[in-house]
Formats: C-alpha cells, structure tokens, sequence
C-alpha cells in the first residue's frame, strides 16, 4: 500500500489524539458528577454536553474537542456497570471512608475509570496515568490523586481477574438503584 492510499484510509475513519481523548475522560467525569449532583437523566446530560460543551465555548473561550465516542462509551458504561465499579472501589477503600463518604468527584472519577478498564482496551497504566491527573485538576493540594492510583490499580487487577476466571463473558451489571431512572435516552 503506498503512503498516499495509507493516509486517504487514515482520513476515511475519526481519529482522535491523545488530548481528545483526555477531554473525553474529563467531560465523563464531570457529565457522572452531574448526574449524580443533579439527578439528571443520561440522555439530558449526553445532549447537554454534545451540544453546549464540549468543543463549544465558554465564556468566550473555547472548549476543547473531545473524542465523542470514548465520551458516551464511559458515561454508558459507568451506569451499565456502576454496581460491580461501587463494589471492587468500597471494598478498597478503609472501613472508615465507605464509597457514600467519599466526595462525589471522587466517585465519579472512580466510576469513569472503571468503566474504561471495563469496556475498553486501553492499557491500564494509561487509564491510571489519564485519571490521576484528573484527581490532579480537582484536587491540587490533596491526596486525591494518590488515592486515585492505588484504587484504580487494584481495581484494574480485580477486574482482570475477574475477566480471567470467568469462563463466558458476563452479563452487564444491572443499573444501581440510585442511577436506574437516568438510563433512558
């Protein structure tokens, strides 16, 4: 294949960078944190934030573009599995600070990133990496961000090991309750 045939085929499909595609995580976090704070539907918060924000501007500035597709893929996800994500991160985190106590940017970050390790292949020191410096945007001086790395690494590994033991591919995790009536689009 020549390079001219290559680079029209690379044209054909969307690609995205490396920052369109760390725009998606951080507009996934914030879209979960919306969802939560304001009991929004999915479908309201997915039209809000295609329509209004990201790639849009705000306050005169623009927002950066963001990989669509990893957007919806991470909200989505994060509800489908939003049980099995609370269940591997509560059961992480110290008897002293149940997931209900954990603020809920927190939860929202945790929530993305498991879906992400969930639904998607991308390598799980990357999903790390991507959601720690988010922890890092909302929590500048904190621990935040260390917690961030130590929930999502053992979640990474139990959801590996779930994956392995299994002997079929599993059903989706049923909605949580406090998340099932936001499901519909």
């Amino acid at each position: 294949m020549s390079a001219a045939a290559a680079h029209e085929g690379a044209e054909e499909r969307p690609r995205f960078n490396r920052r369109e595609r760390t725009a998606a995580r951080f507009f996934a976090v914030q879209a979960l944190f919306q969802m939560e704070a304001g009991d929004d539907p999915l479908g309201k918060v997915l039209e809000e934030f295609e329509t209004w924000r990201i790639g849009q501007e705000l306050d005169g500035a623009p927002v950066r573009d963001a990989d669509r597709t990893l957007f919806r893929t991470l909200v989505k996800g994060a509800i489908r599995h939003q049980t099995r994500i609370d269940r591997l991160t509560d059961r992480l985190l110290k008897e002293t600070w149940p997931l209900g106590r954990i603020d809920p940017t927190l939860r929202a970050i945790f929530r993305a990133g498991g879906a992400e390790l969930i639904e998607t292949g991308t390598p799980i020191p990357v999903v790390i990496s991507e959601y720690v410096e988010i922890a890092r945007d909302f929590f500048p001086e904190g621990r935040e961000p260390a917690m961030v790395h130590a929930v999502l690494d053992r979640v990474a590994h139990a959801v590996r090991d779930e994956e392995t033991a299994a002997p079929s591919t599993p059903a989706p995790d049923a909605p949580a309750a406090d998340m099932s009536d936001k499901t519909s689009e």
